[in-house]
C-alpha cells in the first residue's frame, strides 16, 4: 500500500463508486476525484428536487437505441482517456501532484487501464447485480409515480447500464483486473474495506 499513490475505481452507475471512493480517499489520505468531472455526456435522465432533465438529455435516451447508447458513451470515455491518464500520471510519479489519488468513474475503461504504464496505480471495479442497480435508479427516480415518459427514459438509462456492466466484466475478467461487488448487502465501509484489501493485494504496482 505504501507504494500506491492512485487508487482507481471503475463501474457502471449506480454501484456506489463515488461514496466508496469517497471513504478510501479518507482512510488513505488522499484527494478525491470523479472521471465525470472532466467532461460531461448524457447522464441521468431523471428529475430532482435540484435538477430537471435537460431537454437534449431525454432525446439522447429517447431517440437512441440500446446498441447506440452503449456506443455513443464509449466513445466518450475514449475521446476522454488521454485527460485521465495525465491525470493518473501527475499523482502517480513521485514528487508529481502532492496527494495521492482516488479517481472514481465509469470512464475508467478496463482495457485502457491494463494498457496504461502509470507508476503506483492500483485499480478496483465495483459491480452490483441488475437488481440492485434497477432498485436504486427506481429509488432515485421515483419510478412508482413517474409519467410513462420519466418511465421510459429510466428504462434506456437502465438497459445502457445493464449493458455497460456486462461488458465491463467480461473485460475486466478476461484482463485478470480485480472487481469487487458492492451491491451483496454489505455497508459502504464494508465495501471501502474490500477495495482496500483489493489495492493491498496489489503489491507490485503497474510501473514501480
Amino acid at each position: 500500500m505504501d507504494d500506491v499513490r492512485v487508487v482507481l475505481i471503475g463501474g457502471t452507475s449506480n454501484v456506489g463508486k463515488s461514496t466508496v471512493a469517497q471513504v478510501v480517499a479518507e482512510r488513505l489520505g488522499f484527494a478525491h476525484r470523479s472521471t465525470d468531472l472532466l467532461a460531461r455526456h448524457p447522464g441521468r435522465p431523471w428529475r430532482t428536487p435540484e435538477r430537471e432533465v435537460p431537454d437534449h438529455v431525454a432525446e439522447h435516451y429517447r431517440s437512441l437505441p440500446v446498441d447506440e447508447l452503449i456506443a455513443s458513451v464509449l466513445d466518450h470515455y475514449e475521446r476522454l482517456w488521454p485527460r485521465i491518464e495525465e491525470l493518473i500520471t501527475a499523482h502517480a510519479i513521485e514528487g508529481g501532484a502532492g496527494t495521492g489519488l482516488v479517481l472514481e468513474g465509469s470512464a475508467l475503461w478496463p482495457v485502457r487501464v491494463a494498457e496504461s504504464t502509470a507508476p503506483r496505480t492500483a485499480a478496483v471495479w465495483l459491480t452490483a447485480d441488475h437488481t440492485v442497480v434497477r432498485h436504486r435508479v427506481h429509488q432515485s427516480g421515483h419510478y412508482a409515480i413517474a409519467t410513462d415518459e420519466d418511465r421510459h427514459l429510466m428504462d434506456k438509462f437502465l438497459a445502457r447500464t445493464e449493458r455497460y456492466q456486462s461488458l465491463m466484466v467480461r473485460a475486466v475478467d478476461r484482463l485478470g483486473l480485480c472487481r469487487v461487488d458492492g451491491g451483496d448487502g454489505r455497508s459502504v465501509t464494508e465495501v471501502a474495506d474490500a477495495v482496500l484489501a483489493a489495492v493491498g493485494e496489489q503489491r507490485t504496482p503497474r510501473g514501480a
